[in-house]
């Protein structure tokens, strides 16, 4: 019997980390669920703490097998690079602290995956999660970025064969 995988992917903020998740069985690839944790209220480091448990709490309630995450990208702004690290890093920790394997996409590479392009729009690449998932609508912006890091995440390991 051929078990169900789920994939968790996110794209990290230190206001807003979006989520996704899609399960792999044989040859599909469906949605599970996708949102946002929002850690806009508190210093930093109460932030920090309020991402950290956000992955903790998605990893108890969908038991994912493996987690997707975005790289760091150059910024012009070295103070937001800074901040976007550390919530990397918090999504990160809370991973490796349910031992579950972490795999980095620069987002380049997320785009190529889905739309074929490295330079392809935000809105290219919501429109290609919600026809590959077979969403009604396109989910909300960091959801449809952490989705589709999940999906580059099946696409490059080969998950769907």
């Amino acid at each position: 019997m051929i078990e169900r995988r789920h994939i968790l992917g996110i794209d990290p903020g230190s206001r807003r980390t979006g989520y996704g998740i899609v399960a792999v069985k044989e040859r599909s690839v469906s949605y599970v669920s996708s949102g946002c944790i929002k850690a806009d209220l508190g210093d930093m480091p109460q932030r920090l703490g309020t991402i950290y448990r956000g992955v903790c709490e998605l990893i108890t309630q969908f038991h994912p097998s493996e987690v997707a995450i975005e790289e760091v990208f150059l910024a012009k702004n070295p103070a937001s690079a800074l901040k976007l690290g550390q919530a990397r890093g918090v999504a990160i920790a809370a991973a490796v602290a349910s031992e579950l394997p972490v795999s980095e996409y620069a987002a380049r590479r997320v785009k190529q995956s889905l739309v074929g392009s490295g330079r392809a729009s935000k809105e290219q690449v919501a429109h290609m999660v919600r026809v590959i998932l077979g969403l009604p609508g396109a989910p909300q912006a960091d959801a449809a970025d952490a989705l589709a890091i999940a999906l580059c995440h099946v696409n490059t390991c080969q998950l769907v064969r």
